[in-house]
């Protein structure tokens, strides 16, 4: 079982329950990479203690956590392969577009989600987003990928960037 699966024994009826209904959507509308990407958040929330999945409807949480993923990879931009816009979001899972965008909200707030935050993007999407890349350096901000190797090894090991973009260059990943 992947990590972003593992949740604790009392909440894995609820894990399970609202990553059906979010495979079904990605089945219609997404791809594996989101559902994985999706599994990871409700396997997140489903982990804090007390877990917020306890409260609420399941369609209502499975539609918040589509939507906190697809808006750090914007699913609305017609120009992305897949695209989706929030309001099929909510038709698919039959809750309010007010009811959504609030429980949205609240997943981004509770797991720190934000366009900087590479750990809820997309993995095929990250070398090309410059947001992931920008990091403030002796109080100025730098495109990480143009530092000193040792500064992009630092900024690895400290978690703040996903891999060392020189040595996936080099490697031609």
């Amino acid at each position: 079982m992947p990590a972003s699966e593992k949740v604790p024994r009392a909440m894995a009826p609820r894990f399970a329950a609202i990553t059906a209904l979010t495979d079904a959507f990605c089945d219609k509308h997404l791809n594996d990479e989101y559902r994985a990407l999706i599994h990871r958040v409700v396997g997140s929330l489903a982990r804090k203690r007390p877990s917020p999945l306890l409260k609420g409807r399941e369609e209502v949480w499975a539609a918040a956590a589509v939507h906190a993923v697809g808006r750090m990879n914007f699913l609305d931009d017609p120009s992305q392969n897949p695209h989706c816009t929030p309001n099929a979001i909510y038709a698919f899972f039959g809750i309010a577009e007010s009811t959504g965008q609030n429980k949205s909200r609240e997943i981004r707030e509770l797991l720190g989600m934000n366009p900087m935050s590479h750990r809820w993007l997309l993995p095929s999407r990250l070398a090309d987003n410059p947001l992931v890349w920008m990091l403030q350096v002796n109080g100025f901000m730098v495109d990480i990928r143009n530092a000193p190797l040792e500064l992009q090894r630092l900024a690895y090991e400290k978690g703040l960037i996903p891999f060392v973009p020189a040595e996936r260059s080099a490697t031609g990943e």
